[in-house]
């Protein structure tokens, strides 16, 4: 922090602005706030109303909310996270260390602290760290007059009411999912099992992972999904907006990966110098080392260079279209498996259907690479020699052979990655790039040899 910043912070006067951000929006609110430093933000937010200040808390866009919420007053902290989403708390908790947690803990009320550390136990990419414990919920026996009015009595402590939940009276396994649009319209005197749809609700494991909950909100068109335990019994609900939420966290981090480096855990203005340089410095330093190896594979056909100079013209050529095809290649397998559009399984119906797309693609650059070269001899623009056939048929032929081994290996990749159970987003268009380059040269010069043995080489 300069200290122009830090005599800009002192002399904000937090009661001043809390009054001028009163009546905004609480994700406006939210943005203001990520204009200061947490401390200066924590004293805005103590002045604002209390259900203003949670709703703010509430609102995923907040920056270095686990800072803000570190300094604020225990006495004054602890009412807002009571008056918070169950799921919104949990994951501010997982910002915090000890002892702060556990001191935030211990101070919670019985209920909100058990709906907290049941999400806490769930793994950070898992449906049920996504979920909210904040459903409406009433058993199968009720008429649809008792449960509006149950929905009236209860909907300030929900954080959202899209669906009605209708359990069995005994065993309190989830029997259906009853939309508020169609509460509202049924027959008061009805019982609410009449009034829901016949079908049985969509559900998700708690263990599953977000991108199934993404996928079951997107393929039925749900407002939330039920997660349920083993049992059958409803533990919680995955809104669409939390995984809105998450998708975007996701993306960010897949398209920081897709660029060579690791995904960054703060908004790009806030990360300082220090672990900027640390988050990018360690992915270039491996993509340094493993473009040596190009080096490496130029060093071995040296004589061929010496011999035929006029090969080294193409070796940008050569490089950068095998590398554009794997990236190509990755980009889309990358989000199709992503989607679920393809499964571990299909890796050979993806080796069939990239292995002519290669073929035609080198072909049609291949064509255009001869092209060039002749038409650049033919009209004296440059001199390739008197075996410029010979070449142009070797860039050609180096082409097709470069730009299919590209997407080989840019469609191949991403399965070999997932197969270890690794994130295919690290197989980013620099590594397809690096490891296409290596191989291209060798395709290249592989190709010279036979073509032009006997004449340049």
């Amino acid at each position: 922090m300069s200290e122009t910043t830090t005599d800009t912070e002192d002399t904000v006067d937090p009661t001043v602005l809390a009054a001028r951000l009163a009546e905004e929006r609480p994700a406006d609110i939210a943005d203001a706030l990520n204009e200061h430093i947490p401390q200066v933000a924590a004293a805005i937010l103590q002045n604002l109303p209390l259900e203003t200040a949670v709703a703010v808390l509430d609102t995923p866009s907040l920056g270095d909310a686990g800072e803000i919420i570190e300094a604020i007053p225990r006495d004054r902290v602890v009412p807002m996270l009571t008056g918070m989403s169950a799921d919104r708390v949990a994951d501010l908790f997982r910002e915090l260390g000890d002892p702060v947690r556990t001191d935030l803990l211990a101070r919670l009320d019985s209920e909100t602290r058990g709906s907290v550390e049941q999400l806490l136990r769930y793994p950070e990419e898992s449906a049920g760290s996504l979920m909210t414990t904040e459903f409406v919920s009433v058993p199968a026996t009720w008429t649809v007059a008792q449960t509006l009015q149950h929905v009236r009595m209860v909907e300030r402590t929900r954080e959202t009411v899209y669906a009605i939940y209708i359990l069995d009276p005994r065993s309190k396994v989830l029997l259906r999912a009853l939309p508020l649009r169609r509460l509202i319209s049924a027959d008061p005197d009805a019982s609410v099992l009449a009034a829901a749809p016949t079908r049985r609700p969509v559900t998700i494991s708690a263990l599953a992972s977000r991108d199934e909950a993404a996928r079951l909100i997107s393929k039925y068109d749900l407002l939330a999904v039920p997660v349920v335990d083993g049992a059958g019994h409803l533990i919680g609900i995955v809104t669409v907006d939390d995984v809105i939420d998450a998708m975007v966290e996701r993306q960010t981090e897949e398209v920081q990966r897709f660029g060579g480096m690791e995904a960054l855990d703060e908004p790009y203005m806030d990360i300082s110098f220090a672990k900027m340089i640390r988050k990018r410095a360690g992915w270039l330093c491996a993509l340094f080392v493993s473009e040596m190896l190009t080096a490496s594979a130029m060093q071995s056909f040296q004589s061929e260079l010496e011999r035929a100079i006029v090969l080294t013209l193409f070796i940008p050529l050569i490089m950068s279209s095998g590398g554009n095809s794997g990236s190509q290649a990755t980009s889309l397998l990358i989000r199709a498996l992503a989607l679920h559009e393809l499964r571990l399984i299909d890796w050979w119906r993806v080796a069939l259907r990239e292995l002519p797309t290669g073929i035609m693609l080198g072909s049609i650059l291949g064509v255009i690479g001869i092209a060039r070269i002749t038409l650049w001899q033919m009209f004296g623009l440059y001199d390739y020699g008197p075996h410029w056939v010979l070449i142009a048929l070797t860039v050609g032929a180096a082409l097709v052979g470069i730009v299919t081994f590209g997407s080989m290996a840019g469609s191949m990749l991403p399965f070999v990655l997932r197969a270890l159970r690794f994130d295919p987003a690290v197989a980013s268009a620099p590594f397809v790039a690096t490891l296409v380059d290596v191989t291209g040269l060798v395709i290249y010069f592989g190709v010279a040899a036979l073509i032009l043995h006997g004449t340049l080489l």
